[in-house]
């Protein structure tokens, strides 16, 4: 599993032009890749990131600071681009297997006491963020 964390001052993601998902206040945009072999344990690995790093201002982190998480899942994350000029899906999750990890990190997250909100699976998405710094780090379980 894969996430690109950036700390926001606000974001939202919309399909078909009405807002699905929004944080109001900072917090951070989460954009996950799921890979064939994630499961429970990547879960939780992801979750105890999203939740602790303390990457925040002052050194805070979600839960210190009760900051709210967009997650968006975004298969491109899998993407390989080590050989050509097209990209590689195959590392990729097919849907029926990223969505019940995606949805049981959302669950992890909310176990934790984070407010989440989210994009729609499969859907065009369109995400809006103010980034904050700006500061985005990789995660990877």
């Amino acid at each position: 599993m894969r996430a690109v964390l950036q700390r926001v001052t606000s974001a939202r993601v919309e399909v078909d032009r009405t807002v699905v998902g929004e944080i109001c206040r900072p917090g951070l945009l989460a954009l996950v890749g799921v890979a064939h072999a994630d499961g429970p344990e990547q879960v939780e690995r992801m979750a105890r990131k999203i939740a602790e790093l303390r990457i925040l201002r002052d050194e805070g982190s979600v839960l210190t600071a009760d900051a709210p998480v967009l997650l968006v899942s975004q298969f491109t994350l899998q993407g390989d681009t080590r050989r050509g000029r097209r990209p590689s899906w195959s590392a990729a999750a097919p849907g029926p297997v990223a969505e019940p990890v995606i949805d049981a990190l959302v669950d992890a997250l909310r176990r934790k006491g984070v407010e989440v909100a989210t994009g729609r699976f499969g859907a065009m998405m369109t995400v809006t963020a103010t980034n904050d710094g700006p500061f985005t780090v990789l995660v990877e379980t």
